[in-house]
């Protein structure tokens, strides 16, 4: 006598495999191996894909990533260029790179190949006849110049403020509006050393874009609703470092305060409907005004 077939569901993926569960969203048997628990009941493996790619991704209130802003991958990535750098910097000047070249206590280091090549200098004519400068063509230094640094110390002290202010920051404007944000103030403060400053003074470091950041950080929170009495003070004493030493370029540290405050003001104030758009075209702007200033710049210093 042979026994019945068993009516018992087989789960869908494992033939071989007797179940009573189902997935509470399309309801195909499943296996206490395929099953995955759920707000209600269990999901089979399809489902949960499904899931996943219609899963809306999680927005900080300036419209960026939550969680990649969380990481702090573009303030650790901008770190670690600025040290990488200074390790070149220091191989091909020697010891006076790190320190000793006199300035702010004698903690200053001297320039290096890699200084030479990449500061904020308007037109200068070298001991050895040639000429450099950005009015010579030479636009990149308005780039290269905030991942320059004369010593180990200038190092640090910016790259200790990018740390603290930088990774609260990109926690609220996610990595690539952060990364907009520190550019442009970058940018805008050596583009102020340019204008203002003489035209065969060199200018480089961080700071022009961590004085961005600071006034950054201010707005942010009082757009926020939030408490700023530890920021301001800290913006304070920046300023008050930026006119008391003679080393420190007053046109590079006001220029990037400004074009950072501008900045985050397009970031932070552009509201819904096409909020990237608004931040998009509004940063956009500032970079061409920056670009046209630079190039009024040169011809005012060209003969």
């Amino acid at each position: 006598m042979s026994e019945a077939p068993s009516t018992t569901p087989v789960c869908y993926r494992h033939p071989d495999t007797e179940t009573l569960l189902s997935c509470s969203r399309c309801e195909k048997p499943i296996c206490t191996r395929c099953m995955n628990d759920a707000t209600i009941g269990h999901q089979c493996p399809d489902c949960v894909k499904d899931g996943r790619r219609t899963q809306r991704r999680a927005l900080n209130a300036f419209g960026g990533s939550l969680s990649a802003g969380h990481a702090a991958y573009a303030t650790r990535a901008i770190i670690g260029v600025n040290v990488a750098v200074m390790v070149v910097s220091v191989i091909l000047g020697g010891p006076r790179a790190i320190a000793g070249a006199g300035g702010f206590f004698g903690l200053i280091g001297a320039g290096t190949p890699v200084t030479d090549a990449g500061e904020v200098i308007g037109w200068a004519s070298y001991p050895d006849g040639s000429v450099h400068g950005i009015a010579d063509g030479e636009w990149y230094r308005l780039v290269t110049a905030m991942f320059l640094h004369y010593g180990v110390v200038h190092l640090l002290l910016n790259m200790t403020l990018l740390l603290q202010i930088g990774t609260y920051l990109e926690s609220r404007f996610g990595p690539m509006r952060f990364l907009a944000l520190y550019f442009l103030a970058g940018f805008g403060g050596n583009v102020a050393c340019y204008l203002i400053d003489a035209p065969n003074q060199p200018s480089a470091g961080a700071s022009t874009a961590t004085f961005g950041l600071i006034i950054a950080a201010i707005i942010v929170n009082r757009r926020l609703m939030l408490d700023t009495s530890s920021l301001t003070p800290l913006l304070i004493t920046n300023l008050l470092f930026t006119f008391s030493i003679s080393q420190i370029s007053k046109a590079g540290h006001l220029g990037g305060l400004a074009v950072g405050a501008a900045v985050t003001a397009v970031l932070a104030y552009s509201r819904q409907p096409h909020r990237t758009v608004k931040q998009v075209a509004g940063c956009t702007l500032l970079l061409a005004l920056l670009i046209a200033a630079s190039v009024w710049r040169t011809y005012d210093i060209l003969p």
